[in-house]
């Protein structure tokens, strides 16, 4: 008999690891570009340490305040899986701290994110594990339950299912379906290269910037020869 709120799912379809790499030094805003600026985390949502984050999600949805599940979670996770919790952004207590994290790096782990509170930041930031949350509280957790795990989660306002393939750094994280991973993998790789063209063009003087103009023309801007009166 199904326990809605409280069970696990213990498989789920991890996408292929080459196609995971492929994406491994791609700005996280190239892709978000070529996705129409959409399953961008929002800025809650906060790197903490010092690695950038490539992998495949394992979900994890909490009560707020409570980190039983996410135990859990991390016995079951793989190496290289990011692990993505679910805790409704609540950050009256922290979900994770040092200890927890310390043990994700020696299982191989790819990352954790929290949508709500960490503590022991100061040696999270220290860390090469990649760590992002939402906030920051000494106030520890609870650990009761209900949750599920590898269930679709709600995680800075982007749905996260299972498998999802996540990318992160400075700038935030972004998830790719994979379903459409290749097809986004092509379309970020020239937005990269267009990019990288650019700034060759800025250090040479040779950028040319006359779309500005062309575009408020085209919108009914008024030039006015003359001081404001």
């Amino acid at each position: 008999m199904s326990n809605p709120g409280f069970r696990i799912y213990t498989r789920i379809d991890r996408p292929d690891r080459a196609l995971v790499e492929s994406f491994r030094g791609l700005p996280v805003a190239n892709i978000g570009d070529t996705i129409n600026r959409s399953f961008i985390l929002d800025g809650r949502i906060r790197k903490i340490s010092k690695g950038n984050l490539l992998g495949p999600a394992f979900t994890v949805k909490t009560r707020a305040g409570d980190n039983l599940m996410f135990h859990k979670a991390l016995q079951m996770a793989q190496p290289g899986d990011i692990v993505v919790v679910d805790a409704h952004g609540d950050c009256t207590n922290s979900i994770t701290g040092e200890l927890m994290m310390q043990d994700a790096a020696r299982r191989g782990l790819g990352g954790i994110i929290i949508d709500g509170a960490i503590r022991d930041v100061a040696s999270l930031r220290e860390m090469a594990l990649p760590v992002y949350a939402a906030g920051v509280t000494p106030a520890g957790p609870y650990k009761d339950g209900p949750g599920e795990i590898n269930v679709p989660v709600s995680v800075g306002s982007v749905v996260v299912r299972p498998g999802d393939i996540l990318v992160g750094d400075e700038d935030g994280i972004v998830v790719v379906r994979p379903k459409d991973a290749a097809e986004i993998l092509e379309k970020a790789r020239k937005k990269h290269a267009a990019e990288e063209a650019t700034v060759k063009a800025i250090a040479a003087g040779t950028r040319d910037m006359s779309w500005i103009d062309k575009e408020l023309k085209a919108r009914g801007c008024e030039f006015i020869d003359d001081v404001c009166p």
